[in-house]
């Protein structure tokens, strides 16, 4: 069915990657984030300032994660520890969540200038899942899924939406965690054997993986083929209308 094994009855989509043009967006706020801050760091230990790899730092810690779980994680790779602080800490503070905070700040005022692109692929690829009727669901651990979702003009293509704030409600852990994955495969009716998992983020690659989920598309929008395949995919695209074209094909 569209590129996929006959026996997947429910298609569950990352958002930032795969379905929108946002995970550049993303990488540039942590990037501002995290460099604003190291350059403090460096400046107040007199040590030497090395900055946020947008690609490989990206990648490894942040990707795919809860806010709070990838700045935690980024700076324990510095070996830096700060914290916890509060929700109400000013972005920018020197806490988890102050930095959580700034980083939310800047890729909010991104998006509000640059606007949101979805994959044109994607775009169709959904449309024709709701032609046939099937079910589909975005499992986001952005707090700022629907205001993406409808920024791209998508958020009426999906029958669940399983984001940051549902998250956050139900007590659910963020990817690597299958948590949010199986959330929404429930409130789709499907069980996970057939459900297929979209992610273009090594962690949220993982997540498919560890929930048994029927099939797991890796969507390589970075040339990390090599690495979505290694944390579980079954198969890699560059491009959801790649899935297109095997359907027609066979």
């Amino acid at each position: 069915m569209l590129g996929l094994p006959d026996h997947i009855r429910a298609f569950l989509f990352d958002l930032d990657g795969v379905l929108t043009q946002t995970a550049k967006v993303h990488a540039a706020a942590w990037k501002d984030m995290f460099d604003t801050f190291l350059r403090a760091e460096a400046e107040r230990t007199d040590e030497e300032f090395v900055p946020f790899d947008p690609v490989v730092d990206y990648d490894t810690y942040v990707d795919g994660k809860p806010r709070l779980d990838g700045t935690r994680d980024f700076l324990a790779s510095r070996e830096i520890e700060l914290p916890e602080g509060s929700p109400a800490d000013p972005p920018g503070t020197r806490s988890i969540q102050g930095l959580s905070s700034a980083k939310n700040d800047t890729v909010l005022r991104l998006i509000r200038e640059q606007g949101v692109q979805p994959y044109p692929g994607s775009v169709e690829y959904l449309h024709r899942l709701r032609v046939l009727g099937l079910p589909r669901a975005v499992v986001s651990s952005s707090a700022n899924c629907r205001d993406v979702l409808r920024a791209a003009g998508i958020d009426g293509l999906f029958d669940v939406i399983v984001d940051g704030e549902v998250a956050k409600r139900d007590h659910l852990p963020g990817k690597p965690a299958p948590d949010t994955y199986l959330a929404a495969a429930r409130a789709l009716g499907t069980p996970p054997e057939h459900a297929a998992v979209f992610e273009d983020a090594l962690a949220g690659v993982a997540s498919g993986r560890a929930g048994g989920f029927g099939t797991v598309v890796g969507v390589d929008r970075t040339g990390q083929a090599a690495a979505l395949r290694e944390h579980g995919a079954d198969l890699v695209v560059t491009d959801l209308a790649d899935l297109i074209d095997q359907g027609e094909g066979a």
